[in-house]
């Protein structure tokens, strides 16, 4: 071919003629620089993936690394690529276009972030990897490369974001699929003109009759999140270990909107949050059969893109009402029988902040009269304690600028107070007036969401992101506190996954791998249960745990130091399972961001009661 010939030729570029000036033009890509960008990209996206507990520092580089290096694919096609200058601009013109364009039609949920993460790296990547492979074909590479690029940003524009899982990899569907949010809501206006049509064709309606016109904590078998100690204990269950003969048996399997919460439940009813659109709603279900008793809805939606819609809180049970936090900051009482409005308040008002980035998460702490919630304001309006029969504010206090951890009540050397846990450490408060009782400093830049893990003076705190896990003791020496750091443990490091304790053991997830440390020394007894990033509840009675995984797989683990011992496993939902399961006597709930559910468990020991961990009698 002669320069005369060829559409990308330069003739005004010297270093594009032959070594004689009247030779044909080589314009043969140097393709070799491309070719190391495009192995460090992958290199540096997929490094992630291969660790169990990835740090900030290795998951920030996975996630713009890539994204960074792709930068420097169009300034190689620019200057180090032997390419003529009009085969570069047209090529740089097309690039910038085609991904300007694709970037304006994608769907919500892929804008931000999304863009940086996989849009952009990898129709850069397309297209550098396309010039290298045909870097000798002159009239064809220009073309491919675009088109590729083209058909690679495009493919981006097909897909919505469904969110993440624990390990941060993202889960897509495509953009014309229905959501199971879409879906729900679609039922419950089917739900409704049924309702209404009832109405209308009979003078006597139905409803649901209530145990009493009163429920309290005195009726509660599972008062508010992960117990009455928030510690996913509960004794005097032990269930049957063969699974084979006598495997779990469903009761009923409801569909539930999005959200995070998991379940309160007194005098055969649930109480759990949820996203309805553009409504949060606090929703009561029936236990025996899943069918909604009430719902309180009000204006309200939180979106993000990796934990995607809803309430992240549990509703809390109490003698003067049923309490809720809703993402947005929404804090409710509700008779817990109707679901009518007590008071509200909204702590984007009290504590003068937005949420957090993954919302308000605190499940509300109801002790001596007071309604206790983690805020993260400024100054004063850390932690807030409000009158529980007002809503009236009782107290504020400093606290760290953000959590997704609850108060928890404990007991130190006979002192009862408030612990929560913040980015800034860890806290031990005066329930009479917030004042700090004591508190250990341990600030990180990333989150905590797990509750403190109290035995006795011993107090465990998990920090996730590969920080670990801590082991403080606790001592009053005179009018003063010594709290001691005995070790810090890189063998669990939960993230959003609470762990358990039994018989000097500590059982909970190191990453999303099932593990078990020696409480004494934080060293690893064993780690390989795959369930991804699930939750635990133990049977302390019983020394089993039951697991549910984060793909909604249900598991009877044995809680033995030595080794992983399985004993049963089902399918129990479908979705991605993040929410803490519930026991109450032979019957498990389940729920996640699209169903929720009842098992009736096969028992060889049962309480009379659903739960015999309660608070001590000066809590």
């Amino acid at each position: 071919m002669t320069v005369s010939q060829n559409p990308f030729a330069n003739e005004l570029s010297p270093e594009n003629k032959s070594a004689t000036g009247n030779g044909p033009v080589d314009f043969t890509l140097r393709w070799w620089p491309a070719a190391i960008l495009l192995a460090v990209m992958a290199t540096i996206k997929f490094m992630p993936l291969m660790m169990d507990s990835p740090s900030i520092p290795i998951l920030m580089v996975g996630f713009m690394g890539p994204a960074a290096i792709g930068v420097l694919i169009p300034v190689w096609w620019l200057a180090a690529s032997r390419a003529s200058k009009k085969e570069k601009v047209i090529g740089t013109a097309g690039f910038i276009g085609v991904a300007v364009l694709s970037s304006v039609l994608l769907h919500f949920s892929m804008q931000g972030m999304t863009t940086v993460l996989y849009l952009f790296p990898s129709g850069t990547a397309v297209f550098g990897l396309i010039l290298v492979l045909l870097a000798r074909q002159q009239k064809t590479r220009l073309i491919a490369a675009l088109t590729g690029s083209a058909l690679m940003f495009g493919f981006w524009d097909l897909l919505q974001l469904k969110g993440v899982t624990g390990k941060f990899d993202a889960e897509f569907a495509w953009r014309w699929s229905q959501t199971s949010e879409e879906e729900y809501i679609k039922s419950l206006a089917n739900r409704s003109k049924k309702s209404a049509a009832a109405e209308t064709s009979s003078s006597e309606v139905s409803t649901p009759a209530a145990d009493s016109e009163v429920i309290g904590r005195v009726d509660s078998q599972w008062p508010e999140f992960r117990g009455p100690m928030r510690d996913g204990k509960l004794s005097g269950v032990t269930l049957n270990e063969d699974w084979s003969s006598a495997a779990p048996k469903l009761v009923w399997k409801a569909k539930v909107g999005p959200g995070w919460s998991s379940f309160a439940v007194a005098a055969g009813r649930l109480f759990t949050q949820e996203q309805r659109g553009d409504n949060e709603a606090v929703v009561c279900l029936a236990a025996d059969t899943g069918s909604e008793i009430w719902a309180h809805e009000y204006p309200g939606r939180f979106w993000e893109s990796i934990a995607g819609a809803g309430p992240r809180a549990t509703p809390t049970l109490s003698d003067e009402g049923l309490f809720s936090l809703g993402a947005n900051g929404h804090l409710a009482c509700l008779n817990p029988v109707t679901g009518a409005v007590k008071w509200t308040r909204n702590l984007e008002v009290d504590a003068d902040r937005k949420p957090p980035q993954w919302g308000f998460s605190a499940s509300p702490l109801v002790f001596a009269g007071l309604v206790i919630v983690h805020a993260g304001g400024a100054a004063e309006k850390g932690v807030f304690a409000y009158d529980a029969a007002t809503g009236e504010p009782r107290w504020s206090v400093p606290s760290g600028d953000h959590s997704y951890c609850s108060a928890q009540l404990g007991r130190f050397d006979g002192i009862e107070g408030i612990l929560m846990q913040t980015n800034q450490g860890l806290q031990f408060l005066n329930v009479a007036d917030g004042s700090t009782i004591w508190q250990h400093e341990w600030p990180v830049q990333n989150y905590r969401a797990i509750q403190p893990l109290v035995i006795n003076d011993i107090v465990l705190i998990g920090t996730s992101l590969g920080e670990g896990t801590r082991k403080l003791t606790v001592a009053k020496q005179g009018e003063s506190w010594k709290i001691s750091e005995v070790w810090t443990s890189m063998d669990m490091k939960p993230d959003f996954n609470d762990f358990v304790e039994h018989n000097g053991h500590v059982y909970g997830f190191d990453g999303n791998i099932f593990a078990c440390i020696d409480l004494e020394t934080g060293k690893r007894q064993w780690k390989k249960g795959r369930y991804g990033n699930g939750q635990v509840l133990l049977l302390s009675d019983a020394g089993q745990m039951l697991v549910i995984s984060e793909k909604g797989e249900l598991i009877l683990v044995k809680a033995d130091a030595a080794k992983l011992v399985e004993q049963g496993r089902i399918s129990a939902l479908d979705g991605k399972t993040w929410n803490h399961p519930v026991l109450i006597g032979d019957k498990l709930y389940l729920r996640n961001g699209e169903e929720a559910a009842c098992y009736q468990m096969a028992t060889s020991g049962l309480a009379t009661s659903g739960s015999t961990s309660t608070r001590p009698d000066a809590l």
